[in-house]
């Protein structure tokens, strides 16, 4: 890593700050940046990524801490830095692209582009030696092959300058949905169905709260209790699994697994609005209490973790903590043996532990397969003892959690996630009736 700052020692976003000491010579996005690559007729490398994620850092420390990969990209490009939370507007525009070249889209989104700022390439998390096999190419291909790559910039930016309508051949039509029509759309969708774990058969899994909320509504409008049932398949399992924290409360971003067990751990403010609305939505139709509990838990982790001063909510928690994913939220079996006393085996039974780790450096993530009412059985104790014991020790466990040093905070204040987050906060007052949430 550098020691000398670039121009992202100037940023206000988080996001770019972390790039500030990088050797690459980063710009952010603006007039400076793109009147260079034109005056130099040089193409743009083009970074777009968070704070918060994982894959952004595994990139930053393989390829942009690193002198010999900073010396290629400050030779041949001009280097822009953005934060997608900045300008989503842009994200968009070049996500488009990229997956209208039939490449895979998320982030971090790397994309090549003419100094007229037009895509001709892109992607997204790439290993040290395939980045660097990829800049050497690129840059040859401008050198010998400009006007052909140029041409091809010219039909992207023409097809994503087409609207939607026209993009895909679509025709105005009546805009009410029949019966059948919904009926229809409802036996697509369910043969993407996982029927053993919820959610949808591949890996990794996203919560999508919009897939889950569909199968309520549909439920509700047209009596289909199998929509019921692979809704709440859903919301139970994601709430039992390690992409739910169990300790703390609130959801991370994905499950890099089909079984909701291993996230990567960075959580957003959007996700868990967006779930606390669905769980109180679910909750409101089924009275399952792990719902409520659910939605308790995540509304204190938010108002804990996440909440200004000024009453609005950040945007995000980081991943990785010194340097390590997951640290924060993980535990190893000394310490989860030292925290719970005699009570170990019994808990350990119940969030899966193993002695040597159930996951990685020998670490473990909680993670549950039934309901404290049903385990409790195992165990012949009153289902309201095992609650009270697990409400007890989970707050020693989070008090000592709070000891460590605690992931990165991403402390912008989004009006569209802030607004997800009211949602939600409407959503649990009108299913629980707690008039905290209505203050909140």
């Amino acid at each position: 890593m550098s020691t000398a700052a670039n121009r992202l020692q100037y940023a206000t976003s988080p996001y770019l700050k972390q790039h500030q000491y990088n050797p690459v010579d980063w710009y952010p996005w603006g007039e400076e940046a793109l009147s260079r690559a034109k005056a130099e007729n040089k193409p743009i490398i083009l970074s777009i990524g968070y704070s918060a994620c994982h894959w952004c850092h595994v990139m930053e420390h393989e390829c942009f801490e690193q002198q010999d990969v900073a010396t290629l990209m400050n030779t041949h490009f001009v280097c822009i830095k953005l934060d997608r939370e900045e300008r989503p507007d842009l994200d968009a525009i070049y996500m488009d692209a990229v997956q209208a070249m039939g490449l895979q889209g998320g982030w971090p989104l790397n994309v090549f582009l003419t100094p007229e700022h037009k895509p001709f390439y892109g992607g997204t998390y790439f290993p040290r030696p395939k980045w660097i096999q990829l800049l050497t190419n690129v840059a040859e291909a401008w050198q010998k092959h400009q006007p052909e790559l140029e041409k091809s910039a010219e039909e992207f930016t023409q097809g994503l300058s087409s609207s939607v309508v026209e993009r895909f051949g679509l025709k105005a039509d009546e805009k009410e949905l029949s019966r059948t029509e919904l009926d229809i759309l409802y036996t697509l969708f369910a043969k993407k169905f996982d029927r053993e774990r919820g959610g949808l058969n591949y890996a990794p899994k996203f919560p999508m709260p919009s897939h889950w909320r569909y199968l309520l509504q549909h439920w509700k409008l047209t009596g289909n209790e199998q929509a019921l049932h692979q809704a709440t398949l859903t919301l139970t399992e994601m709430a039992m699994g390690g992409i739910y924290d169990q300790i703390g409360g609130g959801f991370s971003r994905y499950s890099v697994d089909s079984q909701w067990f291993a996230p990567h751990f960075e959580k957003m403010l959007y996700d868990n609005g967006q779930l606390i609305s669905l769980y109180s939505q679910a909750y409101a139709a089924t009275k399952n209490p792990l719902y409520r509990h659910v939605v308790e838990e995540s509304i204190a982790w938010a108002e804990r973790e996440l909440k200004s001063p000024g009453g609005g909510y950040y945007a995000a928690l980081d991943a990785d903590t010194e340097g390590q994913e997951g640290k924060y939220y993980t535990w190893t079996y000394t310490e989860l043996e030292s925290a719970w006393g005699e009570a170990y085996d019994m808990l350990a039974d119940f969030y899966n532990i193993e002695e040597e780790g159930n996951w990685e450096e020998s670490r473990n993530i909680l993670y549950r397969r039934e309901s404290p009412e049903a385990f409790a059985g195992k165990y012949d104790l009153d289902a309201s003892d095992f609650e009270a014991l697990l409400k007890e020790t989970n707050a020693k466990l989070l008090n000592l959690r709070e000891q460590r040093t605690r992931p990165g905070l991403d402390t912008k204040l989004i009006s569209g996630w802030n607004g997800l987050m009211l949602s939600g906060l409407c959503q649990a007052y009108g299913a629980t009736g707690n008039e905290e949430y209505k203050q909140l």
